[in-house]
């Protein structure tokens, strides 16, 4: 019984050096790639072949490769995270494409996320937007109170949670056509002021962040919708109308 053949694909891949120079899509063959593989393995052959010819490997983020660190972020054949929902692009599989196609695959665009190489970008700016807010405050002299001890409403305590599963990878703003991270930082002001222990520090949490989120570049919210159907942990809307109310309370009372 002979073995199962696997694809054979043409990858049209964006290459670029740095952020300076100017990028262009390069044309790759790859065959015999099963369709049990994962979309970054697939990558991995690629680059094997590139090594064993004496060509430079197309560079590309990952880490986890379980959908947890949201590094594997690429934009396939028009999609954040390839052709199917609720995914992150390390756990898009090859059986979702067709024997002969032609893959396009790019690096998020967004001027908030600029090309480090080739399919790597810099989104650091994100960690910008958590630093000057994303966190809570605790005096840790030994008299704080255990947070198992503080009631939360069990709705309260899932839709934080819900918020919480963002893991930041940028889907949204690659998909907004404002390049919004609304939904972003929407999602970690949710996390913390659906909890009591974020409350003590809310007004000036969401002042801030919005503030960083806007200094960073990146655009307005025009409430089309992409960035929830895009994101890999299906993040609601509801998180932006949340982080408006915080923000617009926040303004009122500071003016």
């Amino acid at each position: 019984m002979s073995a199962k053949k696997g694809l054979s694909l043409t990858l049209k891949i964006w290459r670029q050096k740095n952020n300076k120079s100017k990028g262009q899509f390069e044309t790759y063959k790859i065959s015999d790639v099963s369709t049990d593989s994962s979309f970054l393995e697939m990558l991995d052959m690629l680059n094997e072949n590139l090594n064993n010819e004496g060509k430079e490997p197309i560079a590309f983020d990952h880490d986890c490769r379980e959908g947890i660190c949201g590094m594997c972020s690429l934009y396939i054949n028009g999609r954040p995270h390839g052709p199917d929902t609720g995914i992150t692009t390390c756990q898009l599989h090859m059986r979702m494409f067709k024997d002969g196609e032609t893959i396009h695959i790019e690096p998020w665009r967004s001027a908030a996320f600029p090309i480090i190489k080739d399919l790597v970008v810099d989104r650091s700016s994100f960690d910008r937007v958590m630093a000057a807010g994303g966190f809570i405050s605790v005096n840790t002299s030994g008299n704080t109170l255990d947070a198992n001890a503080i009631p939360v409403p069990k709705d309260d305590a899932d839709h934080a949670m819900d918020a919480a599963a963002c893991i930041g990878c940028g889907a949204c703003v690659a998909t907004c056509k404002n390049g919004s991270a609304m939904l972003f930082v929407g999602a970690k002001v949710s996390q913390f002021a659906l909890l009591p222990q974020g409350r003590v520090e809310a007004e000036r949490r969401v002042l801030n962040m919005v503030k960083a989120m806007d200094e960073e570049g990146f655009g307005n919210c025009s409430n089309t919708g992409a960035c929830e159907v895009e994101c890999p942990k299906g993040i609601s809307l509801s998180v932006i109308a949340r982080m408006n109310r915080e923000y617009m309370a926040a303004t009122l009372d500071k003016g």
